[in-house]
């Protein structure tokens, strides 16, 4: 652990000097809120920084300043964040500022590297190996309880698991603690998902495995056991700041709290109104409470958005008009410094393809009046949603670019790409390199790339279909393009720079930016921007999700909304559908998020007021019961099959086996997750009905026309044999 300097006195190598130097470069540009951050150079400081306000830029400007004023020392300051590739950044930013040194690092990378020094002293013997991928181990901790691991179910055990360890609960205590947070796992009872988490860290430990979260858990335990550990550490570092200080969890307040001790030296920096975790663990009370832990502490405001265009600004401002709850009390309301620009633009469809065909129309009017299409992004709440804009773009030859399936740098493709590259590269450096130019000449790197990359599949046209294929073509096209840019900024530019880019790129894993329009889910958005920014499949029921219950839940996907319309820097669109499918009811109206917003149809009530539902949308709501005990269903897997997890199930074993063993060979061929096919919920509602006849699977919730048209036959073949079995049997 060569960059961690440990201090057993505590004494810096050079005393601070208190009284900041006047005329400071670091406070040069800074508006007067980010100067009143940069200069309140003694914690706590609590910032509540609105999307656009320019944080990272008066946060860094604040350690600069600390730095060249001789209150702070470069090597005992800690900045937290919570990406890698914003790690990066804040480095980048502070060694141009003059105070290189400085440590930014993310929660997971400070605990990894002083878990790995004092470990020696503190556990001894080998350092566990860090796991690659959940997903295997989990899978056979899961084969262990009888529970069928496919993807979608690993997926969510997954994610259950890593939200119980964040939250500090044992498997021991999982069960009541889910039973009381009212958490689900594709329908299994919440003492199964507790097994299955003892399973899973049985499996890790006899393997001497330990995961993201264990690297979290096992730094705070060797905090909090050993005094002595935690007064070195304590000694080394001696300031800390905090970004996006609102998705902070239990456990990384412990682990900030241990590393602070009685100190009060502490900036945090965060938005409210971008609390749009919570599912994963995160919560803002530690931002909303701040004075709570430290009465005393200097509160600051930035509300000055350089991002968005006054409409913009205005319409987010409005989506929280009618926000509830104590992190709505805390809310800032952002002032655009940019300018006027268009309005926001509403419209809604008689379906979904309908509303893809249309936002696509609008994105080819964006991009041929000279939009680049890497500047222009279409958010959906959920990844399902992305195949009618993938078919759409296609279909009008927009190139787009699907984001937040997986890290650019950890895919297998981006892998052998590089792989690839860097020995083409040492080719080219021994006068080998089989990309060269057949006269002799050197070929420009862009060719070369492309050259190298056909090896792996890269193509000048995208491939026709989705899924996994497209997936991969857009790794390698993002590759080329990188090439490109470089190429563009300096002619000279050869693979070992590309190479060395590449390198310096997957450290911060800082992806390069592929030339097409982004699809992405609102929660991949978060931290990035667009010219132009379409909101898509805004009905109700989706935004927000059926499956939000209670006002915390249903005021977190009011933030969410909030976020992806504040991603957008001039262009915001929109729009939702009133069918999912052109033979579909229209049933749907748009999200009660929008109303007070959006312009009234004649048959809407128009006189509610901002923010508040619609008549319609205050119909007293229906509870489904469970058919075998009577009791209310609490969630969409519950509703959706109609019962509740505690009551046995009515369906054949053998029908439901057969049914995924077919959804699996479908999702195989397609190249898609299986529960893209249909959810495991999906099944077990066709495994109870047993329809025998389109009529009937209509009405199983989950399956439209769409569905029907696509799988119904086969799936009613495979319920009519069972049918059949059941009348001779009777």
């Amino acid at each position: 652990m060569p960059e961690l300097t440990i201090s057993l006195t505590g004494a810096d190598p050079r005393p601070p000097r208190l009284d900041p130097l006047p005329g400071s470069d670091a406070l040069a540009g800074l508006d007067p809120e980010q100067r009143e951050v940069a200069e309140a150079l003694r914690g706590p400081v609590c910032v509540l920084a609105g999307a656009g306000t320019g944080k990272t830029r008066a946060i860094t400007h604040r350690i600069a300043h600390g730095v060249q004023s001789g209150v702070y020392v470069p090597q005992r300051v800690l900045a937290v964040t919570f990406t890698t590739r914003a790690a990066g950044e804040m480095r980048g930013r502070l060694r141009r500022l003059g105070a290189d040194g400085v440590q930014a690092r993310t929660f997971h990378s400070a605990a990894l590297r002083q878990l790995r020094f004092f470990w020696p002293q503190t556990v001894g013997g080998e350092f566990p190996r860090m796991v690659e991928s959940k997903a295997p181990l989990i899978a056979e901790a899961a084969s262990r309880h009888r529970i069928r691991p496919d993807a979608s179910v690993v997926r969510d055990l997954a994610s259950e698991i890593e939200w119980a360890k964040v939250s500090r609960i044992s498997p021991d205590e999982y069960s009541a603690r889910a039973t009381s947070a009212g958490r689900a796992v594709a329908g299994h009872a919440p003492e199964v998902v507790g097994r299955v988490y003892a399973s899973y860290g049985q499996v890790t430990a006899k393997r001497g495995l330990i995961d993201f979260e264990d690297v979290l858990l096992l730094t705070v335990a060797m905090l909090e056991d050993s005094l002595l550990v935690a007064e070195q550490v304590q000694a080394q570092y001696h300031h800390f700041v905090v970004d996006e200080y609102q998705d902070v969890n239990l456990l990384q307040q412990r682990l900030l709290e241990l590393w602070l001790g009685r100190r009060q030296e502490l900036c945090v920096v965060g938005d409210p109104s971008q609390t749009i975790y919570s599912f994963a663990g995160a919560s803002p009370d530690h931002l909303v409470g701040f004075r709570l832990w430290f009465p005393q502490a200097r509160l600051i405001r930035l509300e000055r958005d350089y991002r968005s265009t006054d409409q913009v600004v205005e319409l987010a401002n409005g989506l929280l008009a009618a926000a509830r709850g104590p992190i709505a009390r805390a809310r800032l309301r952002l002032r655009s410094e940019v300018g006027p620009g268009p309005a926001p633009t509403f419209a809604e469809y008689a379906d979904e393809p309908a509303e893809a065909d249309g936002v696509t129309a609008a994105i080819g009017a964006l991009i041929a009046a000279g939009t680049a299409p890497r500047d222009v992004a279409v958010l959906f709440r959920i990844n399902a949603q992305s195949e009618s804009y993938e078919q759409a773009l296609g279909t009008a030859g927009v190139p787009y670019v699907v984001r937040g399936l997986e890290r650019f740098f950890d895919r297998a493709e981006v892998k052998q790409a590089s792989t690839l590259l860097r020995g083409a590269a040492r080719a080219e450096r021994d006068g080998s390199d089989p990309a060269a130019a057949s006269d002799g000449a050197a070929a420009l790197l862009p060719d070369q790339v492309r050259a190298v990359l056909a090896s792996a599949g890269w193509a000048a046209a995208p491939p026709s279909g989705g899924g996994a294929v497209r997936a991969r073509w857009e790794s390698l096209a993002a590759v080329v393009s990188l090439a490109d840019d470089l190429s563009a900024r300096d002619p000279a530019a050869t693979l070992t720079d590309l190479v060395a880019e590449l390198e310096s790129r997957a450290s911060a894993q800082h992806a390069p930016a592929a030339e097409g329009v982004t699809l992405a889910t609102l929660h991949a958005a978060k931290g990035l921007e667009w010219d132009a920014v379409f909101l898509v499949g805004l009905a109700d029921g989706t935004v927000p999700l059926v499956h939000a219950e209670g006002e915390e839940q249903v005021e977190e996907e009011r933030r969410l909304l909030y976020v992806g319309a504040t991603r957008a820097r001039r262009v915001l669109s929109l729009t939702w559908a009133r069918s999912r499918s052109p033979s579909g009811r229209n049933t749907r109206r748009p999200s009660r998020f929008l109303d007070g917003l959006r312009p009234t149809t004649p048959a809407e009530p128009a006189d509610d007021p901002p923010g508040r539902a619609t008549k319609r949308s205050r119909a007293p709501i229906k509870v489904a019961q469970c058919r075998g005990c009577g009791r209310g269903l609490r969630t969409g897997a519950e509703r959706k099959i109609g019962r509740c997890d505690t009551c046995p199930p009515t369906y054949d074993e053998e029908l439901l086996e057969r049914l995924r063993t077919w959804r699996s060979a479908r999702a195989k061929e397609q190249a898609l997750p299986a529960y893209c096919v249909f959810t495991d919920a999906t099944l077990v509602a066709v495994a109870e009905a047993v329809p025998a006849s389109a009529a009937d699977l209509s009405k199983i919730s989950g399956i439209g026309a769409a569905k029907i048209a696509k799988y119904g036959s086969e799936v009613l073949d495979l319920c009519t044999d069972e049918a059949r079995g059941a009348e001779l049997g009777a």
